[in-house]
């Protein structure tokens, strides 16, 4: 899915406790994957410094991945909530919902919080909302019938937050520990503050990039975080 406009893209993998090693095969494949649509410029960092409200306004969004702990100070936190508040796009990945646990409106911007996730294994998830641009593809792309990952689950059941749209859910009856029912979110997003975010709960391990439906799925999670939500609609025929 080409594109005739570039936005600058921060990819942002700072960790202050438990570090993915999937961490690098997530930043190789945003990089390939821009670099061959044109969609974003990428600069991947680790530099919480970056945070001000000069440096993220050169930004049209923040892909946190795979962040935890308390990974920004509050100065930088507030450098955060300014590039929302002045029409920012944030998009999460995983361990994203694991950072800043002491914060609510964090949590209010990821959707949820990490609270525990059973052993790694292969389970089952669908379509949820298959009308939203960032799920359009999500057919032709091939959604895998088995996918091995670690489900999470949060410390208040996604769906009390009334501004999220639901794009994914598992299916817990394939897979053990499962806490939020038998729709068990696992994808969403929403208008923030007068930004936009949107998260995937799945991608803990390296294979995760090497799947087209994945991968997809995240551009155009990218794309509908920036605002760019026409272009994925002229791509499938949809406008």
């Amino acid at each position: 899915m080409t594109s005739q406009k570039t936005d600058n893209l921060l990819v942002f993998s700072k960790t202050a406790d438990y570090r993915h090693d999937s961490i690098a095969a997530g930043i190789a494949a945003l990089k390939r994957l821009t670099n061959e649509s044109g969609n974003f410029k990428v600069t991947a960092s680790e530099d919480a410094s970056l945070f001000t409200p000069e440096t993220l306004s050169t930004y049209r969004v923040i892909c946190l991945l795979h962040n935890s702990g308390d990974f920004l100070t509050d100065e930088q936190l507030s450098g955060l909530q300014g590039f929302v508040r002045s029409g920012g796009g944030v998009f999460g990945i995983h361990c994203a919902a694991a950072g800043m646990l002491s914060s609510d409106w964090y949590r209010r911007l990821i959707g949820a919080h990490f609270d525990m996730h059973p052993d790694p294994e292969f389970g089952s998830f669908r379509i949820v909302n298959g009308s939203h641009p960032i799920n359009y593809a999500s057919n032709t792309d091939g959604l895998p019938e088995k996918w091995k990952d670690e489900w999470y689950n949060f410390t208040s059941h996604p769906a009390e937050n009334v501004t999220l749209k639901f794009l994914l859910e598992g299916d817990p009856t394939t897979f053990k520990g499962g806490k939020h029912g038998s729709h068990h979110p696992l994808a969403w997003c929403q208008e923030f503050e007068g930004g936009r975010s949107a998260y995937i709960a799945l991608g803990h391990f390296d294979e995760a990039w090497e799947d087209k439906w994945f991968s997809g799925w995240v551009e155009r999670g990218l794309l509908w975080a920036a605002g760019r939500e026409v272009e994925i609609d002229r791509a499938f025929g949809r406008n």
